[in-house]
């Protein structure tokens, strides 16, 4: 372990929705900037160096129409031998029509080397639902053999319902079949301010994925939710999946750590689980929670109880 790594505290100043990638001994980090207008990157060899690195402006919003508004949210993955960003936007026009957008590097340096974008990302062929509403928070993950994409989904009228969705990946930037609902805001704790299951993360641990997910409004009572599936068994089937009671993470008045929630997962260099969120350290927020800048990213080491699962904790 890092002796410079601190945990549960500010890491990386004013980037909430945190998202870090490790690929031949670097360290990738993405987040969404306070003034969503663009999408940005930076490396380093170890996790200690990457509130240092240059950060690296690899594109920007439109100035209007689709991505030309609130662009949020980014992960990076190397997928079939090409890296991409996954991330939402909305509209000048229409600015809350976010939907999910893609974009490919056409070299292998992810800092330096062009993206292209390739557009919305595509649906099934037959799927006449998925990113027709507000559409976000898209994360990817492979398991035997196969590639997911998990995202949420705003359903309803009037007070719209934010749920959870799962599809299978025919190519990084097409979808094989049609949506499957994982999760929808059942309890309390998911429902404060508005009904929401947004910011999916998979982590895998022996033979069982753990997908955490942040529920509730942005502010104090933004929380991480958990589901469990057995590697390998049908991941499209909702039953194969099941849902945590309470959070598995919330906010600490006596650590004055506010609102945490839409995290990632990486590992230390020495192999250790961490888990990459974002939170406040102020208990009122100035404005509208969505604008204030104030959501830092913050680390946590993965515990892992006798059972093999995961435990998250500022101790």
């Amino acid at each position: 372990m890092d002796k410079r790594l601190k945990f549960n505290e500010p890491w990386i100043l004013q980037r909430a929705d945190p998202y870090v990638y490790e690929k031949d001994g670097w360290y990738y980090f993405t987040a969404s900037v306070p003034a969503y207008d663009s999408i940005v990157l930076r490396r380093a060899k170890k996790l200690a160096d990457l509130p240092q690195a240059e950060e690296v402006v690899i594109w920007k919003k439109h100035e209007s129409g689709p991505m030309s508004k609130h662009i949020w949210a980014p992960e990076l993955h190397y997928l079939e031998g090409k890296w991409y960003i996954y991330f939402a936007g909305g509209e000048e026009e229409d600015i809350w029509k976010i939907r999910p957008y893609v974009l490919e590097c056409q070299g292998q340096d992810p800092l330096a080397d062009a993206w292209v974008e390739k557009g919305k990302m595509q649906r099934a062929d037959g799927d006449e639902f998925s990113f027709e509403a507000f559409s976000l928070d898209a994360t990817v993950f492979e398991d035997a053999g196969d590639y997911y994409y998990v995202w949420a989904e705003k359903v309803g009228v009037g007070k719209q319902i934010s749920n959870l969705y799962i599809a299978k990946m025919e190519s990084p930037c097409k979808l094989a079949t049609v949506q499957v609902l994982l999760t929808t805001p059942d309890y309390d704790w998911e429902r404060v301010g508005f009904w929401v299951n947004e910011g999916p993360a998979v982590i895998h641990h022996g033979d069982k994925l753990y997908l955490t997910y942040s529920a509730s409004d942005t502010g104090v009572a933004y929380c991480v939710g958990m589901l469990t599936a057995t590697s390998g068994t049908d991941l499209l089937d909702p039953l194969n999946w099941r849902k945590e009671r309470h959070p598995v993470l919330q906010s600490s008045y006596e650590k004055g750590i506010y609102g945490p929630g839409h995290n990632s997962f990486t590992k230390d260099e020495d192999g250790n689980d961490i888990m990459v969120y974002h939170a406040r350290t102020e208990t009122e927020i100035e404005g509208n929670p969505l604008y204030n800048p104030n959501r830092h990213a913050h680390l946590m080491q993965v515990q892992w109880d006798e059972n093999g699962k995961p435990v998250f904790a500022y101790d």
